[in-house]
């Protein structure tokens, strides 16, 4: 059979396996590859986990040390001083800090369409907009005040003084029924549910135009201009694993992500996951015509466009800096979405 006729995952593996079978290739090494992420080991990383778990990193020649972060670990250091490889910011914000900081880093792909932000609502509130929010008590993070809430501020004209710390505990909104509190889709309407029997209204912020790209892989310029086939192997794989994960079976990611991560249940991350599928999270928009981890320049104009009117980003910023297409928007995984 014609190779170019088998789907583009199974080519890989077939190209690694025929590799290692060949004369003088027996003992092809791997490329080592580290790659941190910001946080702990949960769904919202899986598709990583994945292409660990279930050999998609070794079909593509590539040995990968996936190295979780977590409340008093900063990957992104490592990144930069030269320690790991690449690196999973939050999102688009990140990626323009660092060209107004001249942090050498990149962004080559973006493997959430939309960034999981949300503000949670007490049914009884009936709040079905995110306009309605505005007499409501909000519950918002220091970060939040500083990034998001800004674009709520300049285009949707809500107000800091009704804002109230948000500590990462949902009890103060819980014992409020006229209050929101920001959260990740893929978490704290879980955590609600759990600790207090009713289910959250949910507005996601990328609903309603806030348009930065989240779960990014950075890199550093000189891995890209040093071994750009090794990226453009590393991203591919990954945008199979993230396929692999959603629409596959995610066991084998999962049990990766519960060793690492004793509190995770089985629960929580199947919750995530459906989640991630119900709201676009990770193949929407984009994606659905160029693969996951799909980015355009238009979106990315946009997007600093809207943060220069919040004030949350200077206009002098070549925002062009702060990442690239080189690796991505090549219908990588297509074939691997259910048809229906």
């Amino acid at each position: 059979m014609n190779p170019a006729l088998l789907p583009r995952a199974l080519t890989a593996g077939l190209l690694a396996l025929m590799m290692s079978l060949a004369p003088g290739h027996a003992q092809t090494a791997l490329d080592k590859v580290s790659f941190g992420t910001n946080w702990v080991a949960e769904a919202e990383h899986g598709g990583f986990f994945q292409a660990a778990a279930d050999g998609t990193y070794k079909a593509y020649g590539l040995d990968v040390t996936i190295v979780p972060g977590g409340p008093n670990d900063n990957n992104r250091l490592l990144l930069i001083a030269g320690k790991l490889d690449f690196f999973m910011a939050a999102n688009t914000l990140m990626s323009l800090d660092a060209v107004a900081n001249n942090v050498p880093v990149v962004t080559i792909a973006a493997m959430f369409q939309k960034d999981p932000q949300v503000l949670l609502t007490h049914p009884e509130s009936k709040v079905t907009k995110l306009e309605e929010l505005k007499p409501l008590t909000l519950f918002v993070s220091k970060e939040g005040i500083s990034s998001y809430f800004q674009w709520l501020k300049s285009e949707y004209g809500f107000s800091e003084e009704k804002v109230r710390p948000y500590t990462f505990n949902p009890q103060p909104f819980i014992a409020n029924k006229q209050s929101a509190m920001q959260g990740y889709v893929t978490s704290e309407p879980y955590a609600v549910e759990k600790s207090a029997a009713f289910k959250p209204g949910i507005i996601l912020l990328a609903d309603y135009g806030f348009n930065t790209y989240s779960t990014l892989i950075e890199t550093r310029a000189e891995i890209i201009d040093k071994k750009a086939d090794m990226v453009q192997r590393f991203v591919d794989a990954s945008i199979v694993g993230w396929y692999h994960y959603l629409y596959g079976n995610s066991a084998p990611a999962n049990e990766m992500i519960k060793k690492l991560n004793p509190e995770m249940t089985d629960e929580l991350l199947a919750f995530s996951i459906a989640k991630m599928k119900e709201y676009g999270i990770v193949d929407s928009g984009d994606s659905l015509r160029n693969g996951i981890g799909a980015m355009t320049d238009e979106r990315m104009a946009s997007f600093f466009d809207k943060m220069v009117r919040a004030h949350v980003v200077r206009s002098d910023v070549d925002y062009r800096k702060a990442y690239t297409l080189r690796f991505i928007n090549k219908g990588v995984g297509l074939d691997l979405r259910p048809k229906n």
